[in-house]
């Protein structure tokens, strides 16, 4: 969305993005000045007035006579940037305004994102789909930062962000249909639930092995620079994924590269069963921006507005400063990790409940909406009412469906298949015929 410069800049200032250097020309790498090297002859100590330095490649290091080593954390935890308290109350007045006709989208988007969770959730403890994962707690983070980009800003999910789709238009009959895996599926059945991809949405299809993703999201938002576009990546992981190698070769690519994009981490306390305590010593993600030097900031990932705010902002600066941003969203997993896991196993049930409660990243912009007078009991119920009808007829339909023809399995990776890959083909479609009750009865051999 458009936001003026004296806006952005007063919002630049307050959240503690400061510019190092301006913006030069297209591709070509920009450097503080100092580190840029002298001629190589001046690599040896240079004496200025009784301070020692060496103009070493990469910029001029002072010499210190005493021996420091860096301290391996701050006495003080990175702070955590937040609009709107516990209660829906604007902590102050000087973020960026969001019309009654955006806010209420989001929120409406937001709701259809618990209920559709709550009716696949069940679908799938019927056995009517094969797995499904929730979103539950991290609302806001979906819907906010989809809000605050473009059509035209490329996004590289994990798993757990179908709010960026059901922003841009993403149907819930198409989202049933991939779920069901059924011919209308965009990935024709080959992917499990909840992976979806969509061309038409800029939204690269999810794959589960963790932050794979997020080097792809690096290399596209560098063709985009190339390709002069007005338009960003971003790309979504968890705690878990700042602990793969993936992320750390992303984050210097794109720092060296210079590319607009943008790593959202959604700090959720938890990869799978794993706590950020046996993860990581450092204070959480943000600080590992700093180590490889890109712009960072800490965000209530249950605050609907900071999310929002501060998606803006940074694609602004990804894209007019030509520079990587990273995001790290604390928020909490409600939900269970997925239908294959049972979290009370490793973390108290209390602690789920009181995070839910407390911490509902819903009600809280629900309050928020209602004191502008946006919203009322009368609304909720009828959007709940509509959604929840939507989405049982949307399941309904997709589930009778026939399934992708077999031979799907086997196209789009040889332009000619060899003749292996089509024995395996013949013997899938005999092993059906032969034992037809096995397979579901709108399968198609």
């Amino acid at each position: 969305m458009w936001i003026s410069k004296t806006i952005f800049n007063h919002f630049k200032s307050r959240l503690n993005f400061t510019p190092n250097y301006a913006p030069l020309s297209l591709l070509s790498p920009r450097r503080f000045a100092s580190t840029i090297a002298q001629n190589p002859s001046t690599f040896n100590s240079i004496h200025d007035a009784n301070q020692q330095v060496i103009d070493f490649p990469g910029g001029t290091v002072k010499f210190i006579p005493e021996m420091r080593f860096i301290s391996e954390s701050s006495p003080q935890r990175i702070p955590c940037y937040r609009v709107l308290d516990d209660d829906g109350q604007p902590l102050a007045n000087n973020f960026v305004q969001v019309s009654e006709e955006v806010a209420v989208r989001m929120y409406s988007n937001m709701v259809t994102l618990q209920i559709m969770d709550t009716i696949f959730y069940e679908a799938q403890r019927q056995g009517r789909i094969s797995f499904y994962a929730t979103t539950i707690g991290e609302e806001a983070i979906n819907i906010a930062s989809a809000a605050a980009l473009t059509r035209d800003d490329v996004i590289f999910p994990q798993y757990r962000e179908p709010g960026p789709l059901l922003w841009r238009g993403f149907t819930l009959q198409e989202i049933a249909h991939q779920c069901f895996s059924n011919k209308y599926d965009n990935g024709k059945g080959r992917q499990m639930p909840i992976h979806y991809g969509s061309n038409k949405h800029n939204y690269f299809t999810v794959a589960s092995t963790v932050a794979t993703q997020v080097p792809h999201a690096v290399g596209a938002a560098y063709s985009l620079k190339m390709d002069k576009k007005d338009a960003c990546s971003i790309t979504y992981f968890g705690d878990g994924g700042s602990s793969e190698g993936d992320f750390h070769a992303a984050l210097n690519f794109a720092a060296v590269m210079e590319a607009p994009v943008i790593f959202l981490c959604r700090n959720n306390g938890w990869a799978i069963s794993t706590p950020t305590s046996d993860q990581f010593r450092s204070d959480g993600v943000v600080v590992k921006g700093q180590a490889y030097g890109v712009r960072s900031i800490r965000v209530d990932g249950n605050d609907a507005l900071a999310i929002y705010n501060a998606v803006q902002a940074a694609r602004e600066m990804a894209i007019s400063e030509e520079r990587p941003v990273l995001i790290e969203a604390l928020t909490y997993r409600v939900g269970h990790h997925s239908t294959s896991d049972d979290s009370t196993k490793y973390r108290p049930a209390n602690e789920i409940e009181w995070w839910r409660l407390a911490r509902d990243p819903v009600a809280r912009f629900r309050k928020w909406i209602e004191r502008n007078g946006w919203w009322n009991d009368m609304a909720e119920s009828e959007l709940r009412n509509s959604m929840r009808q939507q989405l049982l007829h949307s399941i309904q339909v997709a589930e009778n469906i026939e399934k992708p023809p077999i031979e799907d399995i086997f196209n789009d990776v040889y332009d000619v298949p060899p003749s292996n890959l089509r024995e395996q083909e013949q013997w899938v479609k005999d092993t059906i015929k032969k034992h037809p009750l096995d397979y579901p009865e709108n399968i198609s051999a």
